[in-house]
């Protein structure tokens, strides 16, 4: 009797796993569970979220005018960090920088400079996992974070899991996922070149090391691994994404990351976050920004997969054709020209070559709309007109500003960037004529040397729903208001 009661026991419960995992199978086929969908917040730097985390005080502690020259200052150095890509042969080493070189200058793989990128994202590293805030770059292939490695019991030099400066460190010896990757090995002397590997390797054990050495001075050091990464998905469950590549940083220099855990790499390359992420869920991702020069307190989205917020659009999507290896690891695209007016401008063309030292980017980590001198010149000449009968101010670093009391927006003609597959995108006025302060517009556009890649950044971007298809190589977009259900 006994043994009959034991096999019946044992019978329930395979029966009950059974169920269970039959029940899970099913989860993911609801489709109101939206399992086939990952959602990170995008937290701007301005946002009232990172109060004394980013600005190491209380926010605001600047004003409007204030924030936004903060912007325009990063913008700019970060175009130089793109221009550095392109003058040293498509953002990749030629050559394998010995350790010993300390003085000589790096081209920079990552906008993850002073100019960093503007949105930040929280995730989650290790088993067990723990929460990181890190900056989500669409100009970096590689995700890393604040580190320390090879401690044991010991606390290196941390206090609750943080460092003398506060920002959160991740005590790499605690995580049961961490798989440091050997200098000896074939990914560290060919794969992770292109993402600055060193060439020192005293052992066959010792982890592969990496030195990022950016335009003001900023650099981090560290050695790159596997791990685990833990994300939310839109049905409430957890997802768990394995042999991530990661960056161990155990050392920084200058200012660029203040204020972050590290950097989450959103550009195209092999080991980015966002081609591993994507990979889960179809090869898309998606985002929709809102005005974070306005006080609402209204997140954006990072969406991996198919987007399922369509209502929220108020016209069709266009794709047009993204250049993935033109500028990498951004993401380039071919524009025509430019109309204002409904009047295309007289535009040289090679502005829009890549190959002739012009091309166009979107950039999530850019603020304004960064035009080349041949491109500048006659959108400003065109929509200076339309604004002239307002008094004129002189707010630097703009060129063109205006008080803006009784301002119509609808007398001023309208702005497209039309793509060579007949794509047009149209931004609302109030992506580049902006408020800079009260009663004060100024053109949002900042204009660079030629030759130069030219960014769409996020101002002008804003508003509009951005999906990206890894495998066909496209950009969808359309105009939106970016509520999430």
């Amino acid at each position: 009797m006994m043994k009959w009661r034991t096999v019946s026991l044992l019978f329930m419960i395979f029966l009950l796993s059974i169920c269970s995992f039959h029940g899970l199978v099913l989860a993911h086929d609801l489709p109101q569970e939206e399992p086939d969908m990952m959602r990170l917040e995008l937290i701007h730097r301005h946002s009232p979220q990172l109060i004394g985390t980013v600005h190491g005080g209380p926010w605001p502690f600047k004003t409007r005018l204030e924030r936004v020259k903060e912007l325009v200052e990063r913008d700019i150095v970060r175009h130089r960090v793109t221009i550095s890509h392109k003058r040293s042969g498509q953002g990749r080493l030629s050559t394998r920088r010995k350790d010993s070189e300390t003085s000589a200058e790096m081209p920079m793989s990552s906008g993850a400079d002073y100019g960093t990128g503007q949105y930040f994202v929280q995730v989650k590293v290790g088993k067990p996992a723990r929460a990181f805030l890190l900056i989500a770059d669409a100009g970096s292939e590689l995700t890393w974070v604040n580190c320390r490695y090879g401690c044991g019991s010991k606390n290196c030099n941390t206090h609750k899991g943080r460092l003398r400066n506060h920002r959160r460190v991740y005590l790499a010896d605690r995580s049961s996922s961490f798989e440091t990757i050997p200098c000896l090995s074939k990914m560290c002397k060919i794969e992770l070149m292109n993402l600055f590997s060193l060439a020192r390797c005293p052992t066959p054990s010792t982890p592969c090391a990496y030195d990022y050495s950016y335009l003001d001075g900023s650099a981090a050091l560290g050695f790159f691994a596997n791990d685990t990464i833990t994300v939310g998905l839109t049905n409430g469950r957890k997802m768990m994404l394995e042999n991530v590549l990661i960056g161990c940083t155990e050392s920084t220099r200058g200012q660029g990351f203040k204020g972050a855990d590290g950097v989450l790499g959103l550009g195209y390359g092999k080991h980015s976050f966002a081609r591993k992420a994507a990979g889960k869920f179809g090869d898309k991702f998606s985002y929709c920004l809102v005005d974070h020069l306005s006080p609402k307190n209204i997140s954006n989205q990072l969406i991996f997969g198919t987007n399922r917020n369509k209502h929220s659009l108020t016209r069709n999507i266009q794709h047009t054709k993204l250049l993935l290896n033109a500028i990498p690891p951004f993401y380039a695209v071919n524009i025509l020209g430019i109309s204002i007016g409904g009047v295309m401008l007289r535009i040289p063309t090679e502005v829009w070559d890549a190959s002739l030292g012009g091309g166009t980017i979107l950039d999530s980590g850019s603020s304004l709309t960064l035009l080349a001198e041949p491109a500048y010149n006659p959108v400003m000449t065109a929509l200076q007109m339309s604004v002239s009968t307002y008094e004129r101010l002189d707010l630097k670093p703009f060129e063109y500003c205006f008080k803006s009391t009784g301002f119509n927006e609808s007398l001023v003609p309208r702005l497209v960037f039309h793509f060579t597959d007949g794509a047009r995108f149209e931004p609302p006025v109030k992506s580049y004529i902006i408020d800079v302060a009260p009663e004060s517009k100024c053109l949002g556009f900042v204009s660079v040397i030629w030759p130069s890649t030219s960014i769409i950044g996020n101002i002008m971007q804003q508003n509009n729903l951005w999906e990206f298809d890894l495998v066909r190589g496209t950009v969808g977009f359309a105009p939106s208001s970016c509520t999430c259900t």
